[in-house]
Formats: C-alpha cells, sequence, structure tokens
C-alpha cells in the first residue's frame, strides 16, 4: 500500500503495475514472452513481420495498460478490441495452449509475489479462452 499525497494522506491500493515494477517489468516480461514466440513452429506464423518487436512493444503497452499502467495503448491504437484483432489468426486448442505456455513462463521469469502471479495468470489464462475462434 502507498500513501497517495492528493488524497490526503489516504492509504491506497498499488495497481498490479506499480507493484511488480512498472515499466521494466513488463518489457522483461513481454521479451521473455517473445523470445518463446521466436522458435515455436505454431506460434511464429501468426506474426506477419520479420521483426517481432513492434508487436512486443504493443503487447507491453496493452498489458501495462491492462494492470494500472500508462493509457499509452490506447492513446496510440485506441479500444484494445482484442477478439476483433485477432479474428483472422487461427486460434485453436493447440495455439490457445502455447501461448499460455510462453506467458507463463515468462511471466515465471519475474520471481513475482504469488499475489501479482497468480492475478496476472488468472487473466492471462481468461484471455487466452476468449481469443480461440477455432474448436
Amino acid at each position: 500500500m502507498t500513501r497517495d499525497a492528493f488524497a490526503g494522506g489516504n492509504p491506497r491500493e498499488q495497481t498490479v503495475f506499480e507493484a511488480i515494477g512498472g515499466h521494466a517489468a513488463f518489457e522483461t516480461l513481454t521479451r521473455a514472452f517473445y523470445a518463446g514466440v521466436e522458435n515455436d513452429p505454431v506460434m511464429r506464423p501468426m506474426y506477419p513481420e520479420a521483426d517481432l518487436e513492434p508487436a512486443r512493444i504493443r503487447l507491453q503497452l496493452f498489458l501495462e495498460q491492462y494492470f494500472g499502467g500508462p493509457t499509452t495503448y490506447q492513446e496510440t491504437r485506441g479500444h484494445p478490441r482484442l477478439r476483433m484483432r485477432h479474428v483472422d489468426f487461427h486460434i485453436d486448442a493447440d495455439a490457445r495452449e502455447r501461448w499460455l505456455t510462453h506467458m507463463t513462463a515468462a511471466l515465471d521469469s519475474l520471481s513475482l509475489a504469488p499475489l501479482y502471479r497468480e492475478t496476472m495468470l488468472d487473466y492471462f489464462d481468461r484471455a487466452a479462452h476468449a481469443m480461440q475462434n477455432r474448436p
């Protein structure tokens, strides 16, 4: 818990973004995630760009915003519309599980406190299932 000077010193809860280390933590997370994707024969073809860095930055900005950080993603790309943005990709149960495997490994590379790890993993699990668009 931190003290918010603008709220008269009343305690406020930290965001996940703040609690896990801010921008640097999300950069580490997304770099580790895309290191896994780079060599995955199912996941890599879903990224048409030769360089995964633009995709990594988009994911980083989205996750930072989702977990209570800056709103740069929405300011630069608009509403996330995750289902719409992923509709052209063949995301079946195998792809979903591969995504979750790489994201879980990336998350574990941060050595987070259990509360934050579980909070983030819960979101990743729900999001991965929501993105599946093929049986």
